[in-house]
């Protein structure tokens, strides 16, 4: 064996298959053996950097099993306005905003806010003095702009989409304001203010670093971004400066021709030594609070009834034609009829292949749990959103999916006892992106998710380690401490497993190391 470029010792290692290790070495990005302080003793050659982890918790590297890094940082810019909490609190923040070019920018805007009101530029033209305003949404699907910003963008009544989405008018026909679903806002998308790419750089690696020193080692990124976002990449990795491992899908709309599927195979081949395109993301539908989560029956609203694609076997089409050609796919499915289709598509798909994933599944029936495991679906869901909810069901998503289907929210340890595969993430900036939280909330979930759907320390931590690997199709290389795997590795002043949840979310974060370089070291 070649001596490791890296040795770690005095380490507690926690494996799902080894126990008693203390040492691990590494060489070329791969772990190459495992043992106690003696072995270490005899692995170390001239050019060996040995870190002692003074009795640290070392697990395989935590991977953000749902994320946004690069396109998130488009919708993290401005004021945010995550801690507004009422009307008042938002005209508040709206006066003393910082502006960019002219523009009010804001984003992380939490539905409750309104208290029950429609989403109206009515309710905050009078604090602007006139300026455009561009208010996103936390949860991503939509938007408030101000008057100016609509005649900017020249928006002046509704249009017809491909896909599911909408510019909201009032009943005099003219634009609220409020844009639902990514065709409506990316009309916005021409006259906002541009960041150079020099400061998208230094944001992304900005980003990345606090990302890894919360015990990040890789992020499945569900979006190809814009301004080409490979380049950036490769160019961070060239520098030196990429601290995680990176895997990207890009999305698939609807209306996408066969052309267009074939562009997304050719995709797959590019990559880099820690980046890569891996998959394609769909969406079936949007948010509950939007409206557009497509439901089984109704909301409490009347809405909720129509899917993202217009037709729905365009999209089970769409899927096929990826399967066939070994791309599996992961679609964004949070409402019950959602995530009965895209089930319903990957059983037409037959035994084989690669494979599927569901994102999100805020709410699903009982009668489809055990349908991810006997499909091999995995389940992607993010803990973290459960605190845009309550626990009295007063928040505007309980309220819009009334009290039975609110009582089925993030059932994350339902889907695990049925055996499915449970990938765990943050959906950044959608929630933090803080890995320790997401561990910690899937144990104790918040607001409406019930605490018999939290999950046990090991279910939690395997969500980020060993079954994030099963969604990228990556078991056999990643999410383990063993030989021959990829030395991705955190290490936890705590044991994640054993350790209380609230103790999971403040611990320490002594080390991670990516690719079998070291991405963080705590000072």
């Amino acid at each position: 064996m070649s001596a490791p470029d890296l040795v770690l010792v005095n380490a507690r290692v926690r494996d799902p298959e080894l126990t008693g290790a203390t040492a691990v070495a590494v060489h070329g990005g791969v772990i190459t053996a495992l043992g106690d302080a003696d072995d270490a003793r005899s692995w170390a050659g001239p050019g060996t950097e040995t870190v002692d982890l003074a009795g640290a918790t070392l697990t395989p590297g935590l991977t953000d099993a749902h994320s946004h890094p690069v396109w998130g940082l488009e919708m993290y810019t401005g004021t945010d306005l995550s801690a507004v909490i009422d009307l008042e609190g938002l005209r508040a923040a709206l006066r003393t905003a910082e502006r960019r070019d002219g523009w009010v920018l804001g984003f992380g805007l939490d539905h409750n806010v309104f208290g029950g009101r429609p989403v109206h530029r009515d309710l905050i033209e009078d604090v602007l003095d006139g300026a455009p305003a561009h208010l996103r949404l936390y949860d991503g699907h939509s938007a408030l702009v101000s008057a100016t910003a609509l005649k900017a963008a020249g928006i002046d009544g509704p249009r017809a989409f491909t896909q599911r989405s909408e510019i909201v008018v009032g009943a005099d026909g003219r634009p609220t304001g409020h844009l639902i679903e990514h065709a409506a806002m990316d009309l916005m998308t021409p006259v906002l203010p541009s960041q150079p790419y020099a400061e998208r750089r230094d944001r992304l690696v900005e980003l990345l670093t606090g990302m890894a020193a919360t015990g990040l080692t890789g992020a499945h990124v569900m979006d190809l971004g814009g301004h080409d976002v490979p380049g950036l990449l490769a160019a961070l990795e060239e520098d030196g400066d990429l601290p995680l491992r990176l895997r990207l899908a890009p999305w698939c709309m609807p209306g996408a021709t066969e052309e267009e599927l074939d562009g997304f195979v050719r995709l797959q081949e590019r990559a880099g030594r820690l980046w890569r395109i891996g998959g394609v993301k769909f969406f079936m539908d949007g948010t509950v609070e939007g409206g557009t989560a497509w439901l089984e029956h109704a909301d409490c609203h009347g809405q909720g009834t129509d899917a993202f694609w217009p037709d729905p076997a365009a999209y089970s089409a769409a899927v096929r034609h990826l399967h066939r050609a070994g791309v599996g796919t992961a679609t964004h499915a949070i409402g019950d009829a959602a995530v009965r289709h895209v089930l319903d598509t990957v059983e037409g798909l037959g035994a084989g292949g690669p494979r599927h994933r569901i994102e999100h599944i805020e709410t699903v029936p009982d009668d489809q749990l055990g349908r991810f495991a006997a499909l091999g679906v995995v389940a992607s869901m993010q803990p973290p959103h459960t605190a845009y909810t309550r626990a009295d069901h007063t928040d505007e998503w309980s309220k819009r999916l009334g009290e039975a289907r609110s009582a089925r929210a993030w059932r994350c340890r339902d889907l695990r006892e049925a055996g499915a595969h449970l990938a765990l993430g943050s959906d950044w900036p959608i929630a933090h992106h803080d890995a320790r939280q997401v561990l910690a909330t899937a144990r104790a979930p918040r607001g409406a998710a019930s605490a018999r759907h939290g999950l046990t320390g090991l279910m939690a931590l395997e969500g980020m380690t060993t079954h994030a690997a099963v969604a990228a199709g990556e078991e056999t290389v990643a999410g383990r401490i063993a030989p021959g795997f990829r030395a991705d590795l955190t290490a936890f002043a705590v044991d994640p497993v054993e350790a209380p949840a609230d103790e999971v979310e403040k611990t320490a974060i002594r080390l991670t190391v990516t690719g079998g370089r070291i991405a963080y070291r705590q000072d």
